[in-house]
């Protein structure tokens, strides 16, 4: 017998599973994805899942990574600082395609040089200025990315300018006509920066799964699952490490094929950081053949048709207080769970906490705390002056973030420090409603209630508190997540019946349906299709996109008639019943790990 070993590394969990061809999923664990280094939590899961199976590693024939990581690190903004050297393009050029945004303040660099649309040269490469840019830029940067017109008829110029970085840089190059080989240089040079910028990420990534496989004694090939839910070998991914975008929602997707049995459905795949949604069509998931869109930006990889949020059960928690009632808004950045590093460090944050809810006045900065994170070969390359001095002063301990951040200076800095991968937040987020609300205990319940309780004290520019209690605040967040993650279905959905426009759940009708409102006139938007759930947060994916509102009343008493009335929330059911009720919106809860679904 045979074994795959299916690992998923994402922003909260490391999943592991052990896959046999004839008898299915044979073992399964869990463990939290250790951000300061990877290989403990990929150790971790794989030690408890050849645990669980009582088996010999020499049993292994294969090991499959995916990872949400990329895609994370895409919405979030996060990535490490690159150069692009842009060859016989104009200023116009640089912003199409949201290449300005892209970049975010990292270094465009305009070369002489490039091609025509028949593969001749419109002018010689200026190597001299390409030199010159290298041996300034060098410093400044973790990696360069590199696209000249038309190089997809002709990489000439790329090529040679690759050669010149590496002799002078000693730096990662990205290619542009490496990537794809489709017009439209903007997009190419778009994908080739956010290629540049992930490779850090990935190459740490892959050299942590492989240094627990050889700790373990597993000798197997390593692939990692592209976008389109195929696999490459590991040495390409560190290459090309924009190939692995939306690979783990993509792995997740094609296990639920395989599993649910269910031909046209909506998959939601909510995890910590993001929530991404695919459709099925004839048991096959749809490949986006124009490219993949993750965090805003439109790449040029193929890959499964994926809308990306970042919403999910560690988004950050933000009280909007410019309305008259404070308004909960999530995302789209992932910050760590208050209840998660009150595991780690209780004495620090628990007294932090206990402090600042004995002050008279909020603060911005109540229950909010900064995690240091370790420093590589490229993350700190290209720090100004201030934001040196600020990662100084926080250290390499948690400490709460009032004292540090003191300055709207400050919390600029603090944003570049984030985005290079040096600091992550910790904060209030929808795990630590979940544990409020006793719905998720796994963390540091007590902590989450305190967190919550200061967060509630916030107040509107009217004076008004965002909620009375902390129960009641944890309510509205959750509230929240689901209601989002209704709109995101009934969008995806109305985009694909060919509705035009964003956002058009947020349409006063369809948000009549959402509210379950019924009145005069009942409204109802729904899904006609199932829905298949995967992820812990699976559960949290809104019943009113499965089931309308119940009718109204023949003899209504007024004045309720505009009320919202209760229906009874429609079951999450099994596979088995899926198959059954195809014909029947539903939801079926499943736990992913890397290209395998064990459905419950």
């Amino acid at each position: 017998m045979q074994l795959s070993l299916g690992i998923d590394t994402g922003g909260t969990y490391t999943d592991a599973v052990l896959f046999d061809q004839v008898d299915g999923v044979i073992a399964k664990a869990k463990s939290l994805t250790t951000r300061h280094d990877l290989a403990i939590g990929i150790s971790r899961a794989i030690g408890a899942v050849i645990a669980a199976a009582r088996i010999e590693t020499a049993k292994i024939g294969l090991v499959s990574l995916s990872t949400t990581l990329a895609t994370n690190a895409l919405v979030e903004g996060r990535g490490g600082r690159v150069a692009l050297l842009f060859i016989g393009f104009t200023d116009a050029d640089a912003q199409r395609a949201g290449l300005t945004e892209a970049l975010d303040g990292d270094p465009l660099v305009h070369i002489g040089g490039g091609h025509d649309s028949h593969g001749s040269p419109i002018a010689e490469l200026d190597e001299t200025a390409l030199e010159r840019a290298a041996v300034e830029l060098a410093p400044e940067v973790s990696a360069f990315a590199v696209t000249a017109q038309f190089a997809t008829r002709n990489p000439e110029h790329e090529t040679r300018a690759r050669e010149v970085l590496l002799r002078l840089t000693n730096r990662p190059v990205t290619s542009g006509h490496e990537l794809s080989a489709k017009l439209n240089g903007p997009r190419r040079a778009l994908t080739s920066v956010l290629n540049a910028r992930l490779i850090g990420l990935i190459t740490s990534l892959i050299e942590s799964a492989r240094v627990t496989m050889a700790d373990l004694g597993i000798d197997a090939p390593l692939m990692v699952v592209r976008g389109d839910g195929s696999l490459m070998a590991a040495e390409l991914a560190v290459s090309r490490p924009i190939e692995t975008i939306v690979s783990g929602p993509a792995a997740s997707l094609i296990g639920a094929v395989h599993l649910a049995g269910v031909a046209d459905a909506v998959v939601a795949d909510i995890g910590g950081t993001t929530t991404d949604i695919a459709i099925l069509r004839d048991g096959v998931p749809r490949l986006d053949p124009d490219g993949a869109r993750v965090g805003g930006f439109h790449t040029m990889v193929e890959a499964v048709a994926m809308t990306t949020i970042g919403l999910g059960g560690d988004s950050e928690v933000i009280i909007d207080v410019r309305h008259p009632h404070p308004a909960v808004v999530l995302g789209p950045r992932r910050v760590v769970p208050v209840s998660l590093v009150a595991i780690d460090h209780p004495t620090l944050v628990h007294d932090a906490l206990d402090r600042q809810l004995r002050n008279d006045l909020p603060s911005d900065h109540d229950g909010r705390f900064l995690v240091p994170m370790p420093i590589d070969a490229g993350n700190a390359v290209g720090l100004s002056a201030d934001e040196s001095a600020l990662h100084a002063r926080i250290g390499d301990v948690v400490r709460p973030m009032g004292g540090l951040v003191r300055t709207l200076a400050d919390g600029r800095r603090l944003r570049r420090l984030i985005g290079r991968g040096l600091v992550q937040v910790a904060a209030f987020t929808p795990t630590d409603a979940s544990h409020v609300l006793g719905e998720f205990t796994a963390f540091d319940a007590d902590a989450a209630r305190k967190a919550a309780t200061l967060m509630s004290r916030t107040r509107s520019f009217g004076g008004v508190a965002v909620a009375p209690d902390a129960e009641t605040l944890a309510g509205r967040v959750v509230d929240t997540l689901r209601r989002r993650s209704a709109e995101a279905l009934l969008d995806v959905g109305l985009a694909l019946d060919g509705f035009a426009g964003s956002h058009l759940s947020g349409h006063p009708l369809v948000a009549a349906s959402l509210d379950r409102r019924v009145g005069i006139v009942a409204v109802s938007a729904g899904l006609a299709v199932p829905v298949i759930g995967l992820g812990a947060s699976a559960g949290l994916v809104s019943q009113s996109v499965l089931s309308p509102p119940s009718p109204m009343p023949s003899t209504p008493a007024d004045p309720a008639l505009a009320a919202p009335l209760e229906a009874p929330p429609r079951p999450l059911i099994s596979p088995a019943a899926a198959r059954r009720q195809s014909a029947d919106p539903v939801l079926t809860r499943c736990a992913t790990s890397a290209s395998l679904v064990d459905c419950s």
